[in-house]
């Protein structure tokens, strides 16, 4: 059974403690329509989760022909990824609004470490006055900060840092161009910003959640046919919504959109804590989010109506969120987007947002351009310490990622490798001893509820290498519930792979919030100096 927020009553805060963006107002269709079948579409039906990758917290916005939605990713970095589709139902990568971690050190794995903190649910919305797109989140409960781009794919950059701590936060551009933010848990407010976004102007509370609900959080904000609306998650099983004729201070009415509402993902939980969207003819969809741990939390789609006193309807499919779906009838795309999956050889100067680092690297010591140079950043017996680990989102449900790296430049003490990374981790890699270099599979990489390292890794298998080249593999199956296994295995010609090692078995308490990640990684145990380049990167599915 995989744990579930039902079963942990606490909202993220406390467990943290105790271990918009809509076209404004914009016209709903008639009530009770269907959504409009009259556009062509790519496919006739679409399948969910509609991205099997952990992106969770989603907000989603629409731009002219184009969608945008962001995520939350913790202590990534670089963060809140954004997204960009043409369908809602095939996305990219197109940036990511937070360039660097620069809260703390902390975030640099320097005297602490930020596991568990970050980037939380946070709010994408663009403003048309200025053709400008705007990222809002609150980090370590304690200041809320402003970044803005032009284009989704930036360069972003930030814009304010403001006092009060937008917990869970909707931002609102309304039809006046006045910003407001919704946040909150079980207490909502309302906060209003200057005409520049920079000040907090005012704030009120605006709900306070009966207690026959328990916790609302995950605030979006909406401007509908002249109603405010504040679109709210109940963890992890629930979603309700507030409408306000009076104002986007209230006062406000609410109503429960769903519960304890089965999903698409078998063994997976209930979709909730996304965004509402609406397409260029008028339909409206909820992008949510499934739990579906190991994998993390993955986004789902369903269509959505609206009775006729203004109230979303979630369009069911024999009692459930549907696996599939008629696909939004919208313009063709102009192009494809980009693939999740896929080959990367690193020959540009710059990253692919498909990557993400375990905390904020040292820029120093890793480059592109010639495949992949990761230089040792750090001297430890601990992965979890370890600067400069390079993470990759895992497809699911069961997907394999090879890597081709050249180990010629590794020193003694050094160990570089692919890992499966997570609160409970594995790899296989080069360990460098004594002028001599072996694979191994490394198992018992773990941490407490309080993300304190408890096990730096106990080696189960090895075996001799030579040459200066090998391929690493690591498979995983990140199905919903226990049990699931995730395997290594080598090359030493890139086409006949060995084997080593027991299965690895994946973790699947929800406490982390991260899914498990595919991670590159290279550090030293003796000295800095080292080095290693990974040439080519491939994820594959069955």
């Amino acid at each position: 059974m995989v744990p579930s927020w039902p079963h942990h009553p606490l909202s993220r805060r406390r467990a943290l403690t105790a271990a918009t963006g809509l076209v404004a107002g914009a016209a709903l269709p008639l009530a009770g329509a269907a959504p409009d079948a009259s556009a062509s579409s790519a496919a006739a039906t679409y399948t969910n989760p509609v991205i099997w990758q952990d992106f969770a917290d989603i907000d989603v916005i629409r731009v002219g022909d184009t969608y945008y939605a962001s995520a939350s990713t913790m202590h990534y970095s670089p963060g809140a990824p954004v997204l960009r589709s043409y369908d809602l139902v095939n996305w990219e990568i197109a940036g990511h609004s937070v360039p660097v971690l620069d809260f703390g050190a902390k975030y640099d794995l320097n005297g602490g470490r930020g596991y568990v903190r970050g980037i939380w649910a946070s709010s994408l919305a663009y403003r048309p006055s200025n053709r400008t797109f705007y990222w809002l989140g609150q980090i370590d409960f304690a200041k809320t900060y402003v970044y803005t781009a032009t284009a989704a794919e930036g360069p972003w950059s930030r814009l304010t840092t403001i006092g009060t701590a937008y917990y869970d936060a909707g931002l609102l551009v309304d039809t006046d161009d006045t910003l407001y933010v919704a946040y909150g848990n079980t207490t909502i407010n309302v906060a209003q910003l200057s005409p520049d976004g920079r000040t907090q102007v005012r704030t009120q509370q605006v709900f306070t959640t009966p207690s026959s609900v328990g916790t609302l959080e995950g605030s979006r904000f909406y401007k509908i046919n002249g109603q405010y609306y504040i679109f709210l998650t109940r963890p992890a099983n629930g979603q309700y919504i507030l409408k306000s004729s009076g104002g986007p201070f209230g006062p406000y009415t609410m109503r429960q959109v769903l519960l304890d509402l089965r999903g698409p993902i078998p063994g997976g939980g209930v979709p909730h804590q996304g965004g509402l969207v609406q397409t260029q003819n008028g339909a409206w969809y909820y992008l949510a989010f499934v739990d579906a741990y190991p994998g993390g939390r993955m986004p789902a789609l369903a269509p959505v109506t609206w009775t006729s006193d203004g109230w979303p309807v979630v369009q069911l499919v024999n009692g459930a969120w549907g696996t599939t779906y008629p696909s939004p009838a919208v313009p063709a795309p102009p192009r494809p987007v980009t693939p999740m999956t896929g080959v990367d050889t690193f020959n540009s100067t710059a990253l692919s947002p498909r990557w993400e680092w375990n905390h904020n690297p040292d820029n120093t010591k890793w480059s592109t351009g010639n495949g992949l140079t990761l230089r040792t950043a750090t001297v430890t017996n601990d992965l979890y310490w370890a600067r400069n680990t390079l993470t990759h989102r895992i497809q699911g449900p069961t997907s394999t990622a090879t890597v081709e790296l050249d180990h010629s430049a590794m020193r003694d003490g050094d160990r570089a490798g692919l890992a499966l990374l997570r609160d409970s981790s594995a790899w296989i890699g080069l360990k460098r001893d004594g002028g001599v270099t072996r694979i191994a599979m490394v198992g018992g990489l773990t941490m407490d509820t309080n993300w304190n390292t408890t096990g730096t890794g106990t080696e189960l298998a090895s075996a001799p290498v030579s040459g200066s080249r090998i391929w690493l593999r690591a498979s995983a199956d990140i199905r919903p519930g226990a049990g699931r296994p995730g395997t290594f295995s080598y090359s030493t010609d890139g086409t006949n792979f060995t084997r080593l090692g027991p299965d690895f078995t994946l973790g699947n308490d929800w406490r982390f919030f991260m899914g498990y990640r595919f991670a590159l990684f290279n550090h030293a145990t003796q000295a800095l100096g080292g080095a290693v380049r990974v040439t080519r990167f491939e994820l594959s599915t069955p």
